[in-house]
């Protein structure tokens, strides 16, 4: 096979048609041509490593702190509403920061409780076509274009999840906690589900099927811990702060 031709641009390796005629440094510097350049991906690594810039610079300094997840869709007049608010006041009643998800429902009422009880509430946003900004008690504000941007900082700053009752986003975040700390991603940290009878189907379910078919094990349903309590939740998020 004859040799084919063969560039290096940075770290990468071009053969054959795939290598251009032009350098990188020309491209940069010529103000010609067409500006669809700006859409492309390397042009979102910027965009996306602005994000962690953003997010570590915001909260580098920030301390102990429990991420509290839950639904935007919870009303002010839910029970858990004011669940929310209770948990958020108690954790900083116990030295933490609160960060949520920025948005309505009970991650408005978890930083509600917070500011309120004047510590320190954070809101990590995500550009999303039907929610609109921040909740009006969050102290501590990043917006995010990325999902994985976000979720960085959810795992990074907190030493703690508790989990309202919520939704596919709720969910997701929970069983993204669960996988990291399963697979050693992060140091292990307590994980609480708020709401006995929200999640004991879920629950059963882990316990029935995917335990029982042996697809995870009983260490990682372990975890989990279930609760209405709120002081329970507290004392279990302090607890996890003391372990080495």
């Amino acid at each position: 096979m004859s040799a084919r031709r063969e560039k290096r641009r940075g770290p990468t390796l071009l053969r054959g048609d795939q290598v251009d005629l032009t350098t990188t440094d020309q491209r940069l510097l010529d103000s010609r041509g067409p500006s669809d350049w700006v859409h492309t991906d390397p042009w979102r690594v910027l965009r996306i490593q602005s994000e962690f810039v953003e997010g570590f610079g915001a909260l580098a300094e920030l301390g102990p702190a429990v991420g509290v997840f839950g639904s935007a869709r919870t009303q002010p007049d839910d029970p858990f509403y004011a669940v929310g608010e209770q948990v958020g006041r108690r954790l900083v009643e116990a030295g933490f920061a609160v960060i949520t998800g920025g948005g309505p429902g009970a991650m408005e009422a978890a930083n509600k409780g917070a500011s309120e009880a004047g510590g320190v509430s954070v809101g990590l946003g995500i550009e999303l076509p039907f929610e609109t900004g921040l909740n009006p008690y969050v102290d501590v504000g990043v917006n995010f274009r990325y999902f994985f941007a976000r979720k960085t900082m959810f795992v990074k700053y907190a030493s703690g999840f508790v989990v309202l009752p919520g939704g596919l986003g709720t969910f997701d975040e929970l069983f993204e906690a669960l996988t990291l700390v399963q697979t050693q991603k992060v140091t292990s940290f307590p994980v609480v589900l708020v709401g006995v009878d929200y999640w004991s189907g879920l629950l059963d379910w882990l316990r029935g099927t995917v335990l029982a078919d042996g697809k995870v094990s009983q260490a990682d349903l372990d975890l989990l811990h279930v609760t209405d309590d709120v002081e329970e939740t507290v004392a279990l998020m302090v607890a996890g702060m003391a372990r080495p």
